[in-house]
Order: structure tokens, then C-alpha cells, then sequence
């Protein structure tokens, strides 16, 4: 039978396409909601054997706990991080857990290039100057690409993409993962350690997961260890870089560029319309006064190509789990 699932966090272009995919090929009794799902709403997945969450949603031990108290025996993710997950507390509740380990590398690789072609060009702030009639080139000036050197932390699916594009550039390209990837090896990226990587490179770019071990792994050591003015882009986790030692190092002028798609505290801004409020981080709010930082708002995923694969993928996995009682995209603690 088709499982009833609370789709949290719902935005109209999640309705549309996992509404397109249910009807083409798994009919689930889908209920979107706009609210994320946390403490205090998850009373609402009360009878519903699924939920379907993203990367804000709150999916801990209390959570879990409620879940499973009111039903629910699947926690569908439709991305493919999972640091927002108790994967031990839903095994103690018999729960459940799936994601969409690749939806689109293309998307995120592409969009991480766009953030260094606009960094280094500096797109966003000659568009802005033409916009108000000024056409002078003074603070615009970039370097070109091609005999650089980018090092690429977490040589995944994302990873080798963004390998095969800096490698078209005519760039140098080393790679940092700790289970080396021979097929960027076969490209002709060089597996270095970390150290050397952050020594050598003069754009960082950050495609790893967000675990105990990547927590702030750019700190104020890594940092010091980056060569003067090292261009650095992150649109894996926003916790993988330590907000307050890169605000220091782009004071200091250390850090030259800084290209964020994420960000460690994005629970409270990414995702809706704040433009007539008050910003209340005032971290966040001091990253925006810097010229040479470029944010967007966790937008990397966002292609047709992308959306349409997360749906069928998450349906998918919960029409196998109906279907076999097991998922291969299944999470296990």
C-alpha cells in the first residue's frame, strides 16, 4: 500500500516536482507542509508512517522519540547530508532513515565555479556599479584561472565534477580525501594530505560531509597554513568552516575571497523572504560588509535537473522500502 508521509519544510517548487514524480510512478498519500519540523511540530506527523525532511529540519533524539510514538517508522530525507539526523536514536526507535546520496554533482560543482569566476572577476560588483551608471574599473581587476593551483577537499561525486571543470581551465588541481579517489587520480589530480594542500593552493574549495571530524575543519590553523589572499569556497556544510577565525582572516587580508553557499547558522535565514526584518546575526550581517564575499543562499542544488532527481529518488526509496522493507540509499548508525 502507498505510505502516508508528512513532506516538511515545503516549498512550492518541492510540491511541484515531487508532485509530478508521485504521479508518474508511485502514488503516495503526500501531505505538504510549510513548517520545518522540530520539538514543537512534530505533532503534526502524528499518523503518518513517513516523513519527508531537508537539511533545517530538526530530526534529534526528542524528535525521533515523538516519531515513533505517533507512528511513524521512516524518515525520508530528500538531500543527501545527514548531520541534522540521530542515526542512533532512530535505530533505538526502530526507525528508518533514507537520503538522496546524488541527486546532481553538475548542479553544486557548477555553482561552486560560478562563486570563484564572480569572486575573482568581481561580477556581483561591477553588475551593481553598471546598474547606478558607473563604469570605471578600479577594484574589479581578477587574475586569470588557468596555471593556478585549486585544492579540492572531499574528492566525492561533487569533487571529481569540480576536478573536471578547474582541469579545463588549464588549472592545477590536488585533491584532499581521506579514501583517495582513483578517478581523479585517473584526471590528473594529485592526492596530497591536507597540509600540503593548504599550502599549495590558491583557491579552496570545500565538497566534504559535515561529521565530528570536518567540524571547523577550517579554523584559524588552517588558515595560517593558506597561502596570502587564497580565494576560499564552501557549498558542502556550513560548519565545516569556523565563521569567526575566517571573519579574522578576511580582516587581516589573509583570506582574499570567500564564496559561501552555506553557513554554520543558515537554520534562521536560509530558505525565506527576510527582506523587511531586521537582521538579528550579527555574525552573518558582519560577513556582508566585506567587498570580497560573495553569499548565496544555499542555492547550489537548485536546478530542474537537480529538483527532479531528488523527487524520484525520495520516492523511490520509500516505494522500496514499501515494496522490500529495505532501501539501498538506507542510513544505518
Amino acid at each position: 500500500m502507498p505510505m502516508k508521509v508528512a513532506v516538511f519544510s515545503t516549498k512550492p517548487y518541492d510540491q511541484q516536482f515531487l508532485e509530478l514524480a508521485n504521479r508518474e510512478a508511485h502514488g503516495h498519500d503526500l501531505v505538504f507542509l510549510e513548517t520545518r519540523l522540530n520539538g514543537t511540530t512534530v505533532s503534526l506527523a502524528k499518523g503518518f508512517e513517513a516523513v519527508c525532511v531537508f537539511v533545517n529540519d530538526q530530526v534529534d533524539a526528542t524528535v525521533l522519540k515523538a516519531l515513533a510514538e505517533g507512528g511513524t517508522r521512516v524518515v525520508a530525507l530528500r538531500c543527501a547530508g545527514f548531520n541534522n539526523v540521530d542515526l542512533k536514536a532512530a535505530k533505538a526507535n526502530n526507525i528508518k532513515v533514507v537520503r538522496v546520496p546524488a541527486y546532481s554533482p553538475h548542479a553544486v560543482a557548477e555553482h561552486s565555479v560560478a562563486l570563484m569566476l564572480s569572486l575573482n572577476r568581481q561580477i556581483h560588483r561591477a553588475h551593481n556599479r553598471i546598474r547606478e551608471g558607473n563604469f570605471a574599473l578600479e577594484g574589479l581587476l581578477g587574475f586569470d584561472l588557468h596555471g593556478r593551483t585549486v585544492g579540492i577537499i572531499g574528492t566525492g561525486q561533487i569533487g571529481f565534477e569540480v576536478a573536471r571543470i578547474m582541469l579545463g581551465f588549464g588549472c592545477q588541481v590536488l585533491g584532499y580525501d581521506p579514501h583517495p579517489s582513483s578517478a581523479c587520480e585517473q584526471l590528473g589530480v594529485r592526492n596530497v594530505g591536507l597540509d600540503e594542500l593548504l599550502a599549495q593552493a590558491d583557491i579552496i574549495t570545500l565538497h566534504c560531509p559535515l561529521t565530528p571530524d570536518t567540524h571547523h575543519l577550517i579554523n584559524a590553523q588552517a588558515i595560517r597554513q593558506t597561502k596570502p589572499g587564497v580565494m576560499l569556497i564552501n557549498t558542502s556544510r556550513g560548519a565545516i568552516i569556523d565563521t569567526s577565525a575566517v571573519i579574522e582572516g578576511l580582516k587581516s587580508g589573509h583570506i582574499g575571497y570567500l564564496g559561501l553557499d552555506v553557513y554554520e547558522e543558515e537554520g534562521d535565514l536560509f530558505f525565506e523572504d527576510l527582506s523587511n526584518l531586521v537582521l538579528q546575526d550579527d555574525v552573518f550581517a558582519r560577513l556582508l560588509t566585506f567587498p570580497n564575499v560573495l553569499i548565496t543562499g544555499h542555492q547550489a542544488f537548485f536546478t530542474r535537473n537537480a529538483l527532479q532527481s531528488i523527487a524520484q529518488i525520495t520516492l523511490g526509496n520509500l516505494t522500496e522500502l514499501e515494496q522490500k522493507g529495505q532501501c539501498g540509499n538506507q542510513l544505518t548508525a
